[in-house]
C-alpha cells in the first residue's frame, strides 16, 4: 500500500469547489472513478480518504461491539457529516458548508498528506499548529518511536 505524500496549499472559490492540485491528483488515480470521502478530523480539521480506504474504516467499526454505548457514541461521532465527494470535469470538488464550518475552513486551506489520508485545515489554524511544534522534537521522537527497536523483530 503506498502513502500518499505533501503538503498542498489550495483555495476555495465562492462555491467552496477547491481544486485538486496536480501533484496530488497523480496519487489519486482511481479518485475519478471510485470517488473521495470527507470527514471531520479529530482536530478542527477535514479528512479525506479514498473509497476504498473509507471502506476500510466503515468495516472496521462494522466490528466493534455496537451493545456498548461508547462505542455507538464514537461511531455516531466518527461518522457524523461524512459525504462523498467527487471531481467535477475541472477536476475540483465540493466541499461541503456544513464541514468547512465545524472546521472553520476559510478560503485559504492546506491539504497535509498523513499516510492513508489528507488532511484539509484552514490556513491559519494549520500555521497556528505547526507553530506551537514541541520545545524538543527529539525528545519526542523517543517517546513516540523509541521502542520500535525493541520488538523483536530486528
Amino acid at each position: 500500500m503506498s502513502h500518499f505524500l505533501g503538503e498542498f496549499d489550495c483555495k476555495l472559490d465562492a462555491k467552496g469547489r477547491m481544486m485538486i492540485p496536480a501533484g496530488l491528483k497523480k496519487q489519486l488515480p482511481e479518485a475519478d472513478k471510485e470517488g473521495l470521502v470527507i470527514n471531520r478530523g479529530f482536530e478542527k480539521h477535514l479528512v479525506i480518504y479514498t473509497r476504498k480506504e473509507w471502506d476500510k474504516i466503515v468495516d472496521d467499526l462494522s466490528k466493534l461491539n455496537q451493545y456498548e454505548k461508547k462505542t455507538r457514541e464514537f461511531i455516531r461521532y466518527f461518522t457524523r457529516g461524512a459525504t462523498e465527494l467527487s471531481l467535477d470535469a475541472s477536476g475540483r470538488v465540493l466541499l461541503p458548508k456544513a464541514l468547512t464550518e465545524y472546521a472553520g475552513i476559510g478560503t485559504e486551506v492546506v491539504l497535509s498528506c498523513q499516510f492513508n489520508k489528507i488532511e484539509v485545515w484552514d490556513q491559519t489554524a494549520y500555521d497556528e499548529q505547526m507553530d506551537s511544534a514541541p520545545e524538543n522534537f527529539a525528545n519526542l521522537a523517543e517517546e513516540v518511536m523509541g521502542g520500535l527497536g525493541r520488538r523483536g523483530d530486528e
